[in-house]
């Protein structure tokens, strides 16, 4: 597994953007994960949806062959110690964010996201650079 997709990247391929969903078929090859953060945050805009039990049918199909992944102790440790730092130099960015990051970290992985004006600010942070999708 190589890479952890955000929710933003998700939606994008989910409402059929096309950079979106080729971009996200092609790093398939090298394996994808998705935090159970996101998945919460998709579940969120299912729950919004006209018709709920269709949309959220659609989203597990969609996820198939992602790799969810759970927060840990381990990952936790690495969002408080990124929280404390970022605390420190005045520059908070949102707790779910932080999480993401913190599992992209911990699993040596990189993030796909298109909200690098928050997530550029976390050292040691890996962020996928797309070929202009």
């Amino acid at each position: 597994m190589r890479y952890l997709v955000d929710s933003d990247w998700i939606i994008d391929a989910t409402i059929g953007i096309p950079g979106a969903v080729t971009t996200l078929n092609r790093l398939r090859i090298d394996g994808l994960a998705v935090s159970v953060v996101a998945v919460g945050e998709l579940y969120e805009g299912v729950h919004s949806a006209a018709d709920p039990v269709a949309a959220l049918a659609s989203l597990r199909l969609f996820l198939t062959g992602y790799v969810i992944l759970d927060l840990t102790e381990p990952i936790a440790d690495v969002f408080a110690r990124t929280r404390a730092s970022l605390r420190r130099q005045g520059n908070l960015i949102q707790d779910l964010d932080l999480l993401i990051a913190a599992t992209a970290i911990r699993h040596d992985l990189e993030l796909v996201t298109r909200n690098r004006r928050h997530f550029e600010r976390i050292p040691r942070l890996k962020l996928y650079e797309p070929d202009n999708t």
